[in-house]
């Protein structure tokens, strides 16, 4: 321990000089922004951009043609204003003329090096190579092909982009403001190949300076930023950025609480009773240090049944309907919340598509409330009485949820419905669940970008492994049918009609069991302000100011 602190001393010091320091200032005159990620960051490459861990600093790194404002509203980012035609498949968009990637570090352009839309064609058309093998390459399967089977992105000038889909697609303009479509610069992806991972170069409000794998990460502020503030003032106001690797969640607390770090995110069992009470709010004592915000978030938690037979030919009762629907009634998700989350959370009343999105309609899409009586009903339909003759059903969950699940296991105990949980590591737990060999599993899903559409798609039957996120195996040909159709409608409205209808079939089949709309819980110093979430629980720090 003794060593690991000297050593982050040292790294802290060294980036600290290396922000731009002057000779005679202090480090207490720079406005650095820090935070820490437990899990790690795999690459800068926003090729790559898959998860909150890698999202966050690309997010500071990188632009792309649009963005998403704290409304989850699509705004100009590169692209100042676009055009879409009427049939919804060509998307014209016209660039800015003031967008520079960086310069500095280990690779110099011979001159300031604007941002064009050739640019644009050799970024998105990157995803889709083979030989960069990147996971989004899935959000441009609506792209058109030419008759030599390229992607049609089109350069008409300098300033002028255009792609063209292969059949309206609405939820497109949405997928664009995703990570992987931000502009990088070939010269330096050629010269790093795999290894621009760690040598990022972007247009984004902060550029790199420094990655210590596994201990530090630190990037400066872009002095030629082109947003401006409303009084014309350069973004960003921070003077960078400093990420550190705690993985040891206690250890990270402990540096929150002593001013060393700015933010955590997220809530934790080493802390969550030690700075909420059971209704979610921050305990009194550190309401002059910290400030808790909460905002929604396109997450979904849930249980996910496997709907395929056994291959011995055992009994699943998971495929019995009236099973899936006892289940659904038999847990109390406000009792849940309240205690295993100190109140973060909105328990589950109504569809997969989570509150935040357009089509989250209380009215016409119905949920399960807990009723045990009805679960008591429904498993004597079905032939098992009491659970009397059901076999245990085995639960698949990751340490890190097991408290959740315990909870759950003991709710449906009492209705005679007994729970066998399977303790595995995150990772193996995704790869069984991509194989369909996990019967009843916990997952979550949270919105790639913010459309119903993105939900909605992980029971499409068209989406099951290995192309999609079809996990359960839920296939019906009905939510197919009026799925297809939805897709086809340019209509905002009349989409989100669809989509509820789509969300009310899921409810009456069952394929899950939703446990609750997640939150964004953030615990902010109280030098920290102008500090916003979206609800997509991106890292925006671009008008963030540190006192």
């Amino acid at each position: 321990m003794k060593q690991h602190t000297f050593f982050f001393a040292v790294l802290l010091l060294f980036a600290v000089c290396g922000l731009g320091c002057k000779s005679g200032q202090n480090q207490s005159d720079k406005k650095i922004f820090k935070y820490n990620e437990s899990v790690g960051i795999t690459s800068l490459d926003p090729a790559f951009s898959s998860g909150q861990a890698t999202l966050w600093p690309c997010n500071l790194l990188y632009n792309g043609l649009v963005d998403l404002d704290e409304q989850l509203q699509v705004v100009p980012m590169i692209a100042k204003r676009w055009e879409i035609s009427e049939d919804g498949t060509l998307y014209t968009f016209y660039l800015r003329d003031d967008v520079y990637f960086h310069d500095g570090g280990e690779f110099q352009f011979p001159e300031p090096r604007l941002v064009v839309a050739e640019d644009f064609v050799y970024s998105l058309s990157r995803i889709l190579d083979p030989e960069v093998a990147s996971p989004g390459a899935w959000i441009f399967r609506q792209v058109a092909l030419d008759e030599n089977g390229k992607p049609q992105f089109i350069a008409v000038d300098d300033t002028t982009f255009q792609i063209r889909l292969s059949a309206p697609f609405p939820p497109f303009i949405n997928i664009l403001s995703m990570k992987y479509c931000s502009v990088v610069p070939k010269e330096v992806v050629e010269k790093y190949g795999k290894e621009f991972r760690k040598h990022p170069v972007g247009t984004g409000p902060f550029r790199f300076q420094l990655w210590e794998e596994g201990i530090k990460l630190v990037l400066r502020k872009n002095e030629h930023y082109f947003e401006k503030d409303e009084q014309g003032n350069a973004l960003p106001y921070l003077d960078g950025v400093a990420i550190t690797f705690i993985s040891d969640k206690q250890a990270m607390f402990m540096e929150f609480m002593k001013g060393n770090l700015d933010l955590i995110s997220g809530l934790d069992a080493c802390y969550k009773d030690a700075l909420l009470t059971r209704d979610g709010n921050l305990k009194e004592e550190f309401h002059q240090q910290i400030r808790v915000q909460k905002a929604p978030y396109l997450n979904t938690e849930y249980l996910g049944f496997l709907h395929k037979e056994n291959k011995s030919g055992e009994l699943n009762p998971l495929l019995i309907k009236e099973v899936r629907e006892a289940i659904n009634y038999g847990i109390d998700r406000e009792k849940m919340i309240r205690y295993l989350r100190n109140g973060i959370g909105n328990p589950h009343t109504h569809g997969f598509v989570p509150a935040g999105l357009p089509s989250f309609d209380t009215a016409r899409v119905k949920g399960y409330q807990y009723d045990p009586r009805k679960s008591a009903v429904l498993l004597a339909k079905a032939g098992f009485p009491g659970g009397k003759g059901l076999p245990p059903i085995p639960l698949s969950v990751s340490s890190e949820y097991l408290d959740l699940i315990q909870y759950i296991q003991h709710e449906l105990g009492k209705l005679g419905i007994q729970i066998k949980i399977d303790v595995q590591q995150a990772a193996q737990q995704r790869e069984m669940m991509r194989k369909y060999q996990l019967p009843f599993f916990r997952g979550s899903w949270i919105a790639d970008y913010p459309d119903a559409e993105n939900y909605l798609a992980l029971f499409y039957s068209k989406n099951l492994q290995p192309v999609g996120s079809n996990y359960t195996h839920y296939v019906n040909p009905q939510f197919d049918a009026l799925f297809e159709k939805s897709q086809q409608i340019i209509d905002p409205v009349e989409r989100n009609k669809a989509y509820t209808q789509l969300d009310s079939l899921l409810m009456a089949d069952a394929p899950v069991v939703i446990l609750f709309y997640d939150q964004v819980i953030r615990f902010v110093q109280q030098n920290i302000s102008e500090m916003e979430i979206p609800a997509s629980n991106m890292l925006e720090l671009r008008r963030v100011k540190k006192e």
